[in-house]
């Protein structure tokens, strides 16, 4: 018999990693590749839950550190968990919450430092808030300085009680900034022990909240721009029960395909492989070709909350003059809620208003926009014509881009 979580490979592209497939979870399928949008705090920032579906999205992401500090997970597990509280009815995923605590921690997202090292000068200038050591993280809430103490048992915590379909074991994120021997390190001390840790937590917590829906594991792949380190701890995942991995850690943007391939080598075929935080065209094009089923980013919400809108002719800035008159969709053919009902002059005047409705209304867009692309690429490898694809979407997206 079946867990209630199991991915199903359905088109392989020959010569490459990209599949599509499908991913079955106790809130319903996730048709892969397939991009989800974050929900950090249980909301996309500016839309409804019911607005996000409008866009095609199939699941969400939100994140254990900030629904940790507010409103807590005991407060969210007494609601009947994530899907309940935030009426979602489709599937979630949650973070382990380590990237929060220790990006968070200096405040300077994937190029921070954890031991406290000068890498970066405006870096000496920021309070550190976060200390780790090989058990777990010691660190201050960004909210009101009160300190807390997160480790794999504690995420493990965390995110059952949230009760994401999908939950990601605790892991070191570590920088580009970081020594090899300092990689090394982290790998043999800390992601490796803290992703067996993660599975031994989870399966008791499992076993304990009987009634409760499935909940896959996903182990974390690190290793920085090291092919034989990402090798060792992909080979090192896979040997453990996970339900599935995640693709994690710092890396060049222009070695970002070649890596995901490395991953994908070593791990196992018939898992799914979750890209965390990346939305850029390109990068997505590139991870699917090698080999990753799901990713996660907040940029098209955050890049639209500031005015910058995805067209096929490249990203534009609303707030430009040349959009004040306008009086046409933004995008003609354009199929998402806000093209169909509002023009570029107004979306330009609500920017320049400063109004609320901005927001929503570029979110709304821009989140569409990278889900069908994404439903695009999946449905041109189905059907044979991903290179084509691809080679069409690219130059219209970047050699047009005003």
């Amino acid at each position: 018999m079946k867990k209630p979580f199991y991915f199903t490979v359905k088109t392989r592209l020959a010569g490459t990693y990209a599949r599509t497939g499908v991913i079955t979870t106790p809130h319903g399928e996730i048709k892969t590749p397939a991009f989800i949008p974050v929900g950090t705090q249980a909301t996309l920032k500016a839309l409804t839950p019911e607005q996000l579906k409008a866009t095609g999205a199939q699941a969400v992401l939100a994140n254990a550190y900030h629904l940790y500090l507010r409103p807590g997970y005991d407060i969210v597990d007494r609601a009947g968990g994530l899907h309940a509280f935030m009426n979602w009815d489709r599937p979630i995923f949650t973070d382990s919450g380590g990237f929060q605590v220790m990006s968070l921690g200096v405040g300077f997202k994937k190029i921070i430092d954890m031991v406290g090292k000068e890498v970066d000068a405006p870096l000496a200038k920021k309070e550190k808030l976060a200390w780790i050591d090989d058990d777990g993280v010691t660190f201050k809430s960004h909210l009101d300085g009160s300190t807390h103490r997160l480790t794999a048992e504690t995420s493990m915590q965390i995110q059952h009680g949230l009760g994401a379909d999908i939950i990601f074991a605790f892991d070191e994120l570590t920088t580009l900034h970081h020594s090899r021997a300092y990689q090394e390190e982290s790998l043999e001390r800390r992601t490796h022990p803290w992703a067996l840790r993660s599975l031994a937590e989870h399966k008791r917590l499992t076993n304990e909240r009987i009634g409760k829906p499935y909940q896959a594991l996903f182990g974390v792949v690190q290793g920085a721009n090291y092919e034989d380190l990402r090798r060792e701890c992909s080979r090192f995942l896979a040997a453990q029960d996970f339900d599935g991995f995640g693709l994690g850690g710092a890396f060049t943007k222009e070695d970002i395909g070649t890596i995901t391939g490395w991953m994908a080598e070593e791990l196992p075929d018939d898992k799914p492989r979750h890209m965390l935080g990346i939305s850029e065209p390109n990068d997505i094009f590139d991870c699917i070709e090698n080999g990753a089923d799901t990713f996660d980013c907040v940029s098209p919400a955050r890049v639209g909350r500031n005015g910058a809108l995805y067209t096929p002719t490249g990203r534009i800035n609303i707030t430009n003059r040349r959009y004040k008159e306008q009086f046409a969709p933004l995008v003609d053919d354009c199929t998402c809620y806000t093209c169909e009902n509002y023009t570029a002059a107004y979306l330009h005047h609500l920017f320049r208003a400063g109004e609320m409705l901005a927001s929503t209304l570029a979110t709304i867009h821009n989140e569409q926009f990278i889900v069908e692309l994404v439903d695009g690429i999946r449905s041109s490898i189905d059907d044979g014509s991903f290179h084509s694809f691809k080679e069409t979407w690219m130059t219209k997206y970047y050699s047009s881009a005003s």
